[in-house]
């Protein structure tokens, strides 16, 4: 447990190249960006593996330019109160015309045809004739009128959905825990499956949009296919250890699946027949790495100016109207009798309290308390002094 007062100046960290665009949220008065200050308020970071990372007191925040945050020890850091941030939605459209993209080259057969056509090098006046001669062996098939299933339907499969009913393909949807907003969002177009079998069977090409999880890991293996119709794509745009990759080299190999587009080659991928192996260009574009990079700043800069949260995988999302009354800020294990024993401590200082917001997230809970009167400079110790030897209480500080 520990104890932080927002310093003057809050000082951010970066452990990848981060777009300019998202580090000058920073250039403002109380917020310097260092490289080589080894205890930031917060740090933000892309694919640098955080593992082996020790945490300084001072760290309050770590944010993920991206939606994985798989290269960050989530469990450790909520056990030492560090809130972590991802961005989810910010590289949804790179991902969605990448996903479109690979479907209709692979549906047309591009790749091996562009490869093909690039070997002729060398054959001069020839290739015309040897393109019109070999060209039949790369004739694909259409997408107009199949039917695509899209499973998990947030920001990435909710546009890939909407775009490929523009396309003229039937959609099917399956997610059961689509959010209020995404079912916004999409097209009342989309069918909607009622179980993922049911999608597994209907569908023409499948796109998979989900975290890894235990439930979802190997969902694409041996039983899974058997319910497929022959010849299914399937694209893989999410993690790579979504797909039992043995099972799915003998799908390929007796053309129950006629091919795989992933994002996530390996060894195993590019032994398989009918792969097709992206080099995890999905989010890789110069506007979604602006895109993640503005929105993770922003997070940031909220979260260390008024202890709102957005968009955090370990804390719960919480937001009070920033009104520039002191606010106690704290992390706690979620466990009855806790707010009552923070307001206990504040009012023991003869202090009002204007407003407050409690939520929880698992076992542990998040509290944020405006207070009607100006703290006192010498009472902010003392009064996160005390708030902090409330048994449960991870971390507090005053803003």
């Amino acid at each position: 447990m520990s104890t932080i007062t927002l310093e003057k100046v809050k000082t951010i960290k970066t452990l990848n190249s981060i777009a300019e665009r998202g580090l000058k949220i920073f250039n403002k008065d109380g917020f310097k960006i260092d490289n080589d200050h080894e205890n930031p308020d917060a740090i933000l970071v892309r694919s640098f593996n955080m593992h082996s990372t020790e945490f300084g007191a001072n760290l309050k925040a770590i944010a993920r330019a991206g939606a994985g945050v798989n290269n960050i020890p989530v469990d450790r850091c909520t056990e030492q109160g560090i809130v972590v941030f991802n961005t989810p939605g910010a590289n949804a459209n790179a991902v969605k015309e990448l996903v479109l993209t690979t479907l209709i080259a692979s549906s047309r057969n591009l790749f091996d045809g562009v490869a093909w056509t690039t070997s002729l090098q060398g054959e001069g006046d020839q290739i015309p004739k040897l393109v019109e001669a070999g060209k039949k062996q790369f004739v694909g098939k259409e997408i107009k009128g199949k039917t695509l299933g899209v499973i998990g339907l947030g920001a990435i499969g909710a546009l890939v959905a909407n775009h490929a009913l523009d396309l003229d393909m039937d959609v099917i949807g399956f997610d059961p825990f689509i959010s209020v907003d995404t079912a916004w969002n999409l097209s009342r177009n989309v069918q909607r499956a009622m179980t993922i079998e049911q999608l597994f069977a209907e569908s023409d090409y499948i796109t998979v949009h989900v975290p890894l999880t235990g439930d979802t890991k190997g969902m694409f293996n041996e039983a899974t296919f058997s319910i497929m119709k022959p010849d299914v794509y399937i694209l893989n745009f999410s993690r790579g250890e979504l797909v039992n990759e043995s099972d799915m080299a003998t799908a390929l190999e007796n053309g129950k699946v006629g091919k795989y587009i992933t994002d996530f080659p390996n060894e195993n991928v590019l032994k398989m027949k009918n792969a097709v192996p992206i080099p995890h260009l999905g989010a890789s574009t110069q506007e979604s790495e602006e895109n993640c990079a503005i929105m993770a700043a922003r997070q940031v800069k909220e979260f260390l100016e008024t202890g709102n949260i957005k968009n955090s995988v370990n804390f719960p999302n919480v937001s009070l109207p920033y009104t520039g009354k002191q606010r106690v800020v704290a992390f706690h294990k979620n466990v009855p009798n806790m707010v009552g024993q923070i307001t206990s401590a504040i009012s023991s200082y003869d202090l009002n309290i204007a407003d407050m917001v409690n939520k929880s997230r698992g076992e542990y809970a998040y509290t944020m308390i405006d207070i009607d009167d100006k703290v006192n400079g010498d009472v902010i110790p003392a009064l996160e002094s005390k708030i902090k030897q409330i048994s449960g209480i991870v971390i507090t500080r005053i803003i």
